[in-house]
């Protein structure tokens, strides 16, 4: 695998040069000390991204996801240019980015922009949003009157049981369905996909809008997203977290474990951007649930 060339130039790191007063000095301190973060990123003249190539909303190979704007946002904050490692997601994706390193080479990329808090392969950073679960309802189901979840449960047995519901296996919606008896709607799709050119939102933008399923499920980056690449846009209902059932998680930046002064360089980035953040989430149609800075994990 190869990075992606550097988007932009580095902006070279300014140094104070030889002044020959005491007040020079001072007045030139606080404007080294302000950017003392900038040419750098954990050490290294750019910053290097581990991302799924074909994971849109999320990546992809060119550089329009949001984490991609989010990491262009980071970039910009540091001073230096960001560059890619591309590995596809699903193929053990930790052991062979942040943690894929040669004798005498070089990891070849040092931040993963989205990963749960609490992953316990590698370091996360504090949480800089959190999203839900969420279903995708396409016009001219007999659903055009569900505004919530509630509102689809009241719809009754008779109703719900003629509908064919799109989920991924292994997440939270499968004990959703058992609880609520809908087994029996399900459709069933693979979380792990070997196809080459599977992507996460063809559950929706093909299977969905054709009429192969009636409603999808799945996680909220990816139902605001796809939703809103059909005309008309399809409806987006979030799922609230039940006992014993959690919908919604919150997401931060994963690193290498043992790198303090790395994550506390992307913390400082996360607290002294986060509206720019929360917009670049928000055009992206993302659900966002309230995200409580004090929680440590989900």
């Amino acid at each position: 695998m190869t990075e992606s060339q550097a988007r932009r130039p580095c902006v070279p790191h300014l140094a104070a040069g030889t002044v020959g007063a005491l007040s020079a000095i001072l007045l030139l301190l606080a404007p080294i000390e302000a950017h003392a973060e900038q040419g750098k990123a954990n050490g290294r003249d750019a910053l290097r991204v581990c991302q799924d190539p074909n994971n849109m909303p999320f990546s992809n190979a060119g550089e329009e996801g949001f984490e991609n704007r989010i990491a262009e946002l980071f970039g910009k904050h540091l001073g230096v240019p960001v560059t890619y490692f591309n590995y596809p997601q699903r193929f053990v994706f930790i052991r062979n980015t942040l943690r894929y390193k040669l004798p005498g080479e070089d990891y070849p990329c040092d931040v993963i922009i989205g990963l749960p808090v609490g992953f316990d392969q590698v370091a996360v950073t504090k949480p800089y949003y959190r999203s839900t679960y969420a279903m995708v309802i396409p016009p001219g189901k007999g659903l055009d009157d569900v505004a919530t979840v509630d509102d689809f449960l009241a719809l009754g047995q008779e109703r719900l049981g003629k509908l064919k519901i799109g989920l991924y296996d292994k997440s939270p919606v499968s004990k959703w369905m058992d609880r609520h008896n809908l087994v029996d709607q399900g459709v069933p799709y693979q979380t792990i996909n070997v196809a080459m050119d599977h992507y996460v939102g063809d559950i929706i933008d093909k299977d969905l809008v054709s009429g192969k399923i009636d409603v999808a499920i799945v996680w909220g980056p990816v139902a605001g997203y796809y939703a809103r690449q059909v005309d008309p846009p399809l409806k987006v209902v979030p799922l609230k977290s039940e006992p014993g059932i959690q919908f919604d998680f919150a997401f931060g930046m994963g690193i290498r474990r043992g790198e303090p002064e790395w994550q506390k360089q992307i913390e400082g980035f996360l607290d002294s951007h986060q509206d720019e953040i929360q917009d670049i989430l928000k055009a992206y149609h993302v659900p966002l649930v309230e995200l409580d800075q004090r929680t440590a994990a989900n």
